[in-house]
């Protein structure tokens, strides 16, 4: 037995189903069985035996030319997620009210791990351009939102993240962990995160977070404009209030506050 095949029966049922699905990525959003069994490191015959049950059940579709895309199935298990879907709902309308205070890209996001994924985005024509979409996945430390959710994670998470390898895009990229730690206890101290040219050179992003009901931060809302054009006095409390009305739609009431 190959290589190969030993790790496949080595390997849990759901654990190569999960290998499957996991296949499917931004950058990969299409693929043939040869590229599925590959990726995920599945033998061509178990690969087509699985895809052949999540094609059955909607978790994939098959097109005309014989390549796999992932299936409307798992959209619609994916919109349970309170964090997603839900979350997205209530927090739609202050979106939009802060996009039309600003005209540039607003964003909503939650912390899952290590990572943000960003589950709601508004942008307009002239926007300043973003490497973001829904779903999209980006570490902590090189984003408005992701400084936000950081900040006010435990402090076991901030010390073993900041110990970790911080990866770097910019030249403006944080990756001291001295600077992390500062930059993190400024977000508490101000209510608000700003990540300048952390991603790309001409963007700049202020975030701030958005509290569930027992007052724990469950994500952050970012407004992204030009670097250069940048006002953060300006935009800090308009982003403080989109993320207060979510809190309070979320049914946050600040401590000594009736609802």
């Amino acid at each position: 037995m190959d290589q190969g095949a030993l790790a496949t029966t080595a390997r849990s049922a759901p654990g190569r189903l999960l290998a499957v699905l996991a296949a499917f990525d931004h950058t990969h959003p299409a693929l043939s069985l040869t590229d599925i069994s590959r990726r995920a490191g599945l033998t061509l015959t178990t690969a087509h035996r699985l895809v052949s049950a999540l094609t059955e059940w909607g978790a994939l579709e098959r097109d005309p030319s014989g390549v796999y895309h992932v299936g409307l199935r798992l959209w619609e298990v994916a919109a349970l997620a309170p964090r997603g879907l839900a979350l997205r709902q209530i927090a739609l309308p202050f979106l939009e009210d802060l996009y039309e205070a600003t005209h540039e890209n607003v964003q909503l996001a939650v912390r899952d791990g290590s990572e943000v994924v960003y589950t709601e985005w508004l942008s307009g024509r002239s926007a300043v351009g973003v490497h973001i979409r829904v779903g999209a996945r980006w570490p902590l430390h090189v984003t408005g939102v992701g400084l936000a959710l950081l900040a006010t994670s435990s402090t076991e998470l901030q010390e073993a993240y900041c110990a970790g390898p911080l990866v770097s895009y910019t030249a403006h990229t944080i990756t001291d962990p001295v600077r992390l730690r500062r930059v993190l206890a400024e977000v508490r101290r101000s209510g608000v995160a700003v990540s300048s040219r952390q991603v790309t050179d001409d963007a700049l992003s202020v975030a701030a977070p958005v509290r569930g009901p027992g007052g724990a931060v469950v994500a952050a809302v970012s407004v992204v404009v030009p670097h250069a054009d940048a006002q953060v006095p300006v935009l800090a409390p308009a982003v403080r209030l989109a993320a207060r009305g979510i809190s309070r739609a979320l049914g946050w009431r600040p401590e000594g506050r009736p609802g």
